[in-house]
């Protein structure tokens, strides 16, 4: 109950943090749609995926960024990573370190900007979709309602760009077409050949931002499958039981007459 108030809280604040911030820019153009294995009424995550995505949180993201909702644990547990135990990088009750002791020291490290932490980074950055697009997703067989991890996406792979010549970037900060106001402290985190996979999967940019956001993804929603799960059974068991109660009322009312009707004469 304490990780799931902690984790309540992170995200509402992220969220607030964020959603202004989204809605500032105005000149940011909407991210490019993600086909991801999660989406959808039957999606699941890709544990290949998840530990190629680890890989690159571990070798890249958590020089700079905190998990702190996540123990080493959580990566053997099913629907996750599912990393053996002789896999895991620390002790199963030991939580993701902390790159900086405290906000400050993070702040004093990355010239006066805090690197936030990512434990709910995918559920907490989103765009908007509009109608009739937010109307279509929710729809069963469809489902795309993960946005933040399009936008997570499209900021890692796509959206460091060069500037155009009009906008002026100050010291310290990078363009990025996807970030809020296009301006981000944070350089260009990822290159082609930078973390080695073993598995035969391409090493460039593009795949290590698809696995490390797929990795947020699973951080933010360990439980993502057996959410799933439970929510088609229980569509199932609403149907059965609907016609249960139909054909039970024309059983009951089988043999109740209506009211005659007067004929005139």
């Amino acid at each position: 109950m304490t990780h799931l108030l902690k984790a309540a809280t992170v995200a509402l604040c992220l969220g607030l943090a964020a959603g202004p911030a989204l809605a500032a820019g105005g000149d940011e153009p909407k991210p490019p749609r993600q086909s991801w294995t999660f989406a959808g009424m039957f999606g699941k995550y890709d544990n290949n995926q998840l530990q190629r995505g680890f890989q690159v949180y571990q070798n890249v993201c958590a020089a700079c960024h905190s998990m702190t909702l996540l123990a080493f644990r959580n990566l053997s547990e099913k629907g996750g990573p599912e990393f053996k135990p002789e896999q895991r990088p620390a002790r199963p009750s030991d939580r993701f370190p902390s790159p900086h002791a405290n906000p400050e020291a993070a702040k004093a490290a990355h010239n006066g900007a805090y690197p936030p932490d990512l434990s709910v980074m995918a559920k907490a950055r989103s765009y908007k979709v509009g109608f009739p697009q937010f109307v279509i997703d929710a729809l069963p067989g469809i489902t795309h309602q993960e946005t933040g991890v399009d936008y997570i996406y499209a900021l890692l792979a796509l959206g460091y760009v060069d500037a155009p010549k009009d906008k002026k970037i100050e010291d310290g900060l990078n363009y990025n077409l996807y970030m809020p106001g296009q301006k981000i402290a944070m350089a260009a985190p990822l290159a082609d050949g930078q973390v080695e996979y073993t598995d035969g999967s391409p090493m460039t940019k593009e795949q290590y931002a698809r696995d490390v956001t797929s990795f947020l993804m699973w951080a933010a929603e360990p439980h993502l499958e057996q959410r799933k799960q439970m929510g088609f059974r229980v569509m199932i068991f609403l149907f059965v039981f609907a016609l249960l109660l139909y054909f039970t009322k024309k059983k009951v009312w089988a043999d109740v007459k209506g009211p005659k009707t007067a004929h005139a004469h």
